[in-house]
């Protein structure tokens, strides 16, 4: 999953970035309102946390031009503003959720979590295919019962295709959504993680679409 934080405050953004890091996302990030628009609108999120209190353009300036553009992740809001009409701004600006500051950072992650599993149409964080079971709230994934140690890349690839389930998700499209912008992106390297998973998970549950991508479907509902 990518991840866009758009926070002018360094510190902040920097443990922002650190936790979703940890919690298995790529992440990109912005100091401005003007740099946060545009790569919020150049580039393929799973979900931005945007500032309200931005330099250059204010975040809801920045949410209403996505919004205008036709960008539909979903954005999680961070202020610092506790006035009800703030927060009512927001939300009718295209925001999907918002935290007050000061937060607690767990708070933030399960909330970005909640949002990615929605628009996804998902209504809860454990994903189930077959005898594979992935806790998107610990990061693991287990088959039948045992636990299963896998890299963060091919949890990532694993968590992707889960997450979109039953959709055949191209080679192209996986890149985009697990590498930060200034990774050195290499398509080629999905097949090395998708080779590594099905050796890890020992069972036949990402199936391979020929010129199109990956699909995950248990083995007895693969076409």
């Amino acid at each position: 999953m990518r991840v866009l934080v758009v926070e002018d405050d360094r510190d902040l953004n920097r443990q922002v970035c650190d936790a979703l890091k940890a919690g298995g996302y790529a992440v990109d990030t912005a100091f401005d309102g003007e740099e946060g628009h545009f790569l919020g609108d150049t580039e393929p999120y799973d979900c931005a946390i945007l500032d309200l209190g931005l330099p250059e353009l204010d975040g809801i300036s920045v949410l209403e031009r996505w919004r205008k553009n036709g960008r539909a992740m979903p954005v999680l809001v961070l202020t610092a503003r506790d006035r009800w009409s703030d927060k009512v701004a927001g939300i009718d600006a295209g925001a999907d959720d918002y935290v007050t500051k000061p937060f607690h950072m767990e708070e933030v992650l399960a909330r970005v979590r909640a949002l990615i599993r929605r628009a996804a149409g998902n209504a809860s964080n454990d994903y189930t295919c077959g005898p594979v079971q992935l806790d998107a709230r610990a990061s693991r994934v287990t088959v039948d019962g045992s636990l299963i140690k896998l890299t963060s890349h091919e949890y990532r690839v694993l968590h992707y295709l889960m997450l979109h389930q039953g959709r055949i998700v191209s080679r192209t499209e996986l890149t985009e959504h697990l590498y930060d912008q200034d990774f050195d992106r290499d398509s080629n390297t999905i097949e090395v993680f998708i080779g590594r998973l099905r050796k890890k998970l020992g069972t036949d549950i990402i199936e391979t679409v020929r010129g199109l991508g990956y699909r995950v479907t248990a083995p007895d509902e693969a076409a």
